[in-house]
């Protein structure tokens, strides 16, 4: 059962079973979600890093019992990571409107595609942790930025 849980979870509500492109599917529901957060519930940017904080212990939970149910290290259907990495990457947003969630969204797969130092190394990190770690050193990049472009009124 607890399985069946961390599976759910991991692959967020199952988009982590997408045949093409699972992780930027789960980065596409969880800007999603975070833009409907902004425009029905009035999240601000900085709300989106609390709640990125918040999943974390249950987003390493999940991409741990996961990955040791499938017995891979870092397996293609956990894209919790994804949205934890997504969400930080909004929190970097000066003013968030349909051009800083666009620009969030491909900044966070930019850099997690890329892996520029040291998010590649975090990978490295055991279970879940690195698992994780490295999203959210993307999402981190792709805030500051979002964070840069904001401070020059880019957006």
């Amino acid at each position: 059962m607890s399985t069946r849980i961390a599976i759910l979870l991991a692959t967020w509500f199952g988009c982590g079973f997408s045949k093409k492109a699972p992780g930027t599917v789960g980065s596409l529901a969880a800007a999603l979600i975070g833009v409907v957060l902004h425009e029905y519930a009035g999240f601000r940017s900085w709300h989106y890093l609390v709640l990125a904080a918040a999943l974390f212990p249950i987003a390493v939970w999940s991409a741990t019992a996961t990955a040791r149910a499938l017995k891979l290290k870092d397996p293609q259907i956990v894209v919790i990571d994804e949205v934890l990495g997504q969400w930080v990457a909004f929190a970097g947003a000066a003013a968030l409107n349909p051009v800083s969630y666009i620009a969030a969204f491909a900044l966070f797969r930019l850099f997690d595609i890329w892996k520029p130092w040291p998010v590649r190394r975090l990978e490295s990190l055991p279970e879940g942790w690195g698992i994780n770690a490295d999203d959210l050193m993307a999402g981190a990049y792709g805030a500051l930025v979002l964070f840069a472009a904001g401070w020059f009124n880019l957006y």
